[in-house]
């Protein structure tokens, strides 16, 4: 049996399923991911994309960030891809319980997921940092320089910056959708960000799955490692 028919296997057999989902979930939607050799920390910039997306730059150098923020890091033309889909069906069927991703596209939600817990935040939510009236993405692509609300404060992202910690409240339910989970798919990620990458630990369970395309530094704790792109590993269940 290989490992899309072990898949396949282990899904029927199992109740509560969690998805744990990084960049390699969106390269399929043409969302470019961040460590690999065509991506985002592999082009040139003035300066790194990391010193960019900090909470430090952006506080001053806003106009800069904003610049670097609407060309790379907003795809308002994505679509959500097969995984996505497939991830919605499989929720809609009862079998996964949670989509937890480091995405901050929405792409997820776009497909039909209902559960769905965003460790890094989502373009599609911004807030004014003075009255913290909520901005949609549209108003973000659309505005040209510092974004401003009425009231005459920057709008920020609900995006995790470098130097921000995750929300707590988002980390604690990750938490615990793992630990009750029996069994628990990771795809797309290298499992090198963390705290992120620490929450398979959290995993008491004996069907832990990493999907990913190359291998990752947690294969060797994998009750099975399938390396293909999460589409192709995920598209016999829509």
């Amino acid at each position: 049996m290989n490992g899309i028919e072990t898949l396949h296997q282990w899904m029927q057999e199992s109740e509560r399923v969690v998805f744990f989902g990084g960049a390699g979930v969106s390269t399929e939607s043409g969302i470019p991911d961040f460590r690999s050799t065509d991506g985002l920390y592999n082009q040139q910039y003035d300066y790194p994309p990391e010193q960019i997306l900090s909470h430090t730059f952006f506080m001053r150098w806003p106009e800069e960030f904003f610049r670097f923020y609407r060309d790379k890091m907003l795809a308002p033309s994505a679509k959500p891809n097969k995984a996505h889909r497939a991830l919605a069906k499989l929720e809609e069927q009862g079998k996964l319980t949670a989509v937890i991703t480091q995405n901050i596209d929405g792409l997820h939600q776009m497909a039909g997921s209902k559960k769905v817990l965003e460790l890094h935040g989502s373009v599609h939510r911004n807030y004014c940092m003075r009255c913290h009236k909520f901005h949609s993405m549209e108003e973000i692509l659309h505005s040209e320089g510092v974004p401003r609300c009425s009231c005459g404060g920057i709008i920020k992202p609900d995006v995790v910056l470098y130097e921000e910690g995750l929300d707590q409240q988002v980390l604690q339910e990750s938490v615990d959708q793992i630990r009750r989970a029996d069994m628990l798919i990771i795809g797309g990620t290298s499992l090198t960000v963390y705290p992120a990458a620490g929450l398979l630990d959290y995993y008491t369970g004996n069907r832990l799955v990493l999907i990913n395309k190359t291998a990752t530094a947690r294969d060797g704790l994998a009750n099975l490692v399938i390396n293909e792109s999460i589409g192709k590993a995920l598209e016999g269940f829509l």
